[in-house]
């Protein structure tokens, strides 16, 4: 046995809590590690009950397998019973653990770079806040020595049904019935999901991209080469639709006739709208349209990360708020209680998911008799983009924004004169300028890599490409 404290693992080995979970480059997370982590979510938790099943499932990433194995190590010797359910999407895994209420455990590192990995916890409500992170990184565990023999546990099945038939059940067998949607399948986990549902469904399905190489993608900043392959793709086979998600299919990536990929944003605003939400909980890196489409009676503003998002939805709901939803500028969808499908009640998910909102599209979209882009007619027109410095150490990013925010005239050695005066600066999560043309840009250190990520928001999205163009440049250069 070895006596590990979680806080101080986290500084030797730079495995940490990022926005969501703990997160690592594969070379740090060793078995001890990953052990370590799951016996301080289960004694941290308060979780170690004699037959407690814990749920686990992982992604497709090549280390994925073996963290799995150390996670199942150190969920046996706590005297809990493994309940592995494969690879399969997140959200798949949490509404089955939700459904059954058990906790449970998802090795992935979602949309980050191939050397990182990483695992996020969820109690039987869901995922783990916060306050629950911290109980996790106070702990003291003791962790028996363990030996890999490679063996996987037996995968059970019921996970993935169960979240495919919340779909079917929901829409008529027919509804996508004459469309051709394209998978964008790359090694997503869930590719073979997606197509499954969407076939149920009615719709003619072509696969695109199937790789089994890792393949990083960040929904929030789209490569130029995916740009283009969108369109190419369209182009060749005159889709009604492009779907993909990241890797580990909570995070959707949708692209319209044209191979045009949607803002996250834009996306959960409509899918919001065609679940009746009443109240929004957003984070302050999405669009204003939120707010300007007058859709809602109530938008809240949270920082990023799904926790964030999901205590505001909590808020709400105790608040009397009786249809809310919660999503974030990577699309992923948050349905909290009260929404519903054509009048039938949707099942609460308060994690992120990539499947509710592409089908809440392609269906808006069928029954209105439109093409996908249309969907945006008669939204306010403001533009988002965004995109990311890699590899930019958070010392940087930290030097960056204090200095932005502590000198006044700080803002014009990146950007001079043009963008104007700044009008109000916003610190809820890392810094939001907000220019007295009414421009942003929102500049944020990530909490799960060393990135520094830019957004902004402008009039037209040529401009708001511009602008988050020219600020990393300015930034790379400076750095």
């Amino acid at each position: 046995m070895t006596t590990i404290g979680i806080q101080q693992m986290m500084v030797d080995s730079g495995v940490a809590f990022g926005t969501s979970g703990a997160r690592g480059l594969v070379s740090q997370m060793t078995d001890q590690v990953c052990a370590a982590y799951t016996l301080a979510f289960i004694y941290g938790l308060g979780l170690a009950k004699p037959g407690q099943r814990i749920a686990l499932g992982m992604d497709l990433r090549p280390s994925s397998p073996a963290i799995v194995r150390a996670c199942a190590a150190a969920i046996r010797q706590a005297g809990c019973e493994v309940d592995f359910y494969g690879a399969l999407p997140t959200p798949a895994l949490a509404c089955y653990a939700m459904t059954q209420g058990v906790p449970a455990i998802m090795v992935t590192g979602s949309h980050i770079p191939f050397d990182r990995n990483g695992i996020k916890f969820y109690r039987a409500e869901g995922e783990i806040s916060k306050a629950d992170e911290a109980a996790m990184t106070a702990a003291v565990v003791e962790v028996a020595d363990f030996r890999d023999d490679g063996v996987m546990p037996s995968v059970n099945a019921a996970a993935l049904k169960h979240y495919k038939q919340r779909y079917t059940d929901l829409f008529s067998a027919d509804l996508l019935a004459g469309w051709c949607i394209g998978i964008y399948e790359h090694s997503s986990v869930a590719r073979d999901c997606l197509r499954d549902i969407l076939q149920a469904l009615g719709a003619e399905v072509i696969g695109l991209a199937r790789t089994d190489t890792f393949v990083p993608i960040d929904t929030e900043a789209v490569s130029e080469e995916d740009r283009q392959r969108g369109l190419s793709w369209a182009g060749e086979h005159r889709f009604d639709a492009i779907i993909s998600t990241d890797g580990d299919g909570d995070r959707p990536l949708i692209a319209d006739e044209t191979g045009d990929w949607l803002r996250g944003d834009i996306v959960g605003l409509l899918c919001a709208r065609f679940l009746g939400a009443e109240t929004v909980v957003t984070p302050v890196s999405c669009n204003t349209a939120i707010e300007a489409s007058g859709l809602f009676k109530q938008v809240l503003r949270t920082r990023i990360g799904s926790p964030y998002v999901i205590a505001g939805m909590e808020q709400a709901e105790a608040g009397g708020s009786v249809a809310v939803a919660g999503f974030e500028a990577n699309g992923g969808f948050l349905a909290g209680k009260g929404l519903a499908v054509n009048g039938r009640a949707l099942v609460a998910l308060p994690t992120r998911d990539a499947v509710l909102p592409a089908l809440s599209l392609l269906v808006m979209a069928k029954q209105q008799g439109v093409k996908l882009s249309q969907l945006m007619t008669g939204l306010p027109r403001r533009f988002t983009a965004s995109d990311r410095l890699q590899n930019f150490p958070g010392s940087n990013s930290r030097a960056l924004l204090d200095e932005l925010q502590d000198d006044d005239g700080a803002y014009r050695g990146l950007w001079g004169d043009a963008l104007g005066v700044v009008a109000r600066r916003d610190s809820t999560d890392g810094l939001r300028l907000l220019f007295e043309n009414g421009e942003i840009v929102h500049l944020r250190p990530s909490g799960n890599a060393p990135e520094l990520r830019c957004y902004a928001e402008a009039d037209s999205i040529e401009r708001a490409q511009a602008l988050v163009d020219f600020s990393l440049q300015q930034i790379a250069a400076r750095y």
